[in-house]
């Protein structure tokens, strides 16, 4: 193992990104939190700094990419081969929905940065990226149309499974596994997902609208 030091800013980033939420539970996405971390790791928090010049944003961007990977490792251990496409998808947005609730509150202070106007565009680019890392995760090869809009139909149906994870009190997250049960019922074609799905404007991800929702359920 590569002693922390001896990383390079990419290798050090993540290490800092699976240390990060366990601080920002307590003091934000700071650079409070990212000391914290960086203490962890017995690396200088000058240097750590040095992974995230932009701040909390890019400390929240690194966390979601180490978010990505915990969840492409956890469907590492299924038969996805022996899955159908539906079981498949659910099976990806519970290990990452997962992997992002073992933080639950350093998630609703990230959720309510990226809900900022200023942060828009970066909050779309993260969805799109978490519903393309879902679709690789369990074997989409798509490279037609069909790439764009299964992501965009997963990216809606992530943030709506998470919209319903931030208001669920449920032992172990009961109600939004049915959630999302029924949302895969309601927007998907089980037997073939390239299917086109009706036109429905809850069906399409808006990223304003989804953070606009998570903003109000965040103060409130």
């Amino acid at each position: 193992m590569i002693a922390p030091n001896d990383m390079t800013l990419d290798e050090l980033r993540e290490a800092l990104a699976e240390r990060l939420p366990a601080h920002a539970v307590f003091d934000g996405w700071s650079a409070a939190a990212l000391a914290g971390a960086a203490d962890e790791l017995d690396v200088p928090a000058e240097r750590a700094a040095l992974c995230f010049p932009g701040g909390a944003i890019e400390m929240i961007y690194a966390w979601f990419a180490a978010i990505d990977r915990d969840m492409a490792a956890r469907l590492g251990t299924l038969d996805l081969r022996s899955m159908k496409i539906r079981d498949r998808i659910r099976a990806a947005v519970l290990a990452r929905l997962d992997a992002a609730a073992a933080h639950p509150d350093a998630l609703r202070r990230a959720l309510a940065i990226l809900a900022r106007p200023d942060h828009l565009a970066r909050a779309g680019k993260l969805a799109w990226r978490a519903a393309d890392a879902m679709w690789r995760a369990i074997g989409d090869t798509s490279v037609d149309f069909a790439w764009y809009s299964k992501r965009t139909t997963l990216a809606a149906l992530y943030a709506a499974t998470m919209t319903a994870w931030m208001d669920d009190d449920s032992e172990g997250f009961a109600d939004t596994r049915a959630f999302l049960d029924r949302r895969i019922d309601n927007v998907m074609a089980f037997e073939r997902f390239k299917a086109r799905i009706k036109p429905d404007p809850d069906r399409h991800f808006s990223p304003a609208r989804f953070l606009g929702r998570l903003r109000y359920r965040i103060q409130g």
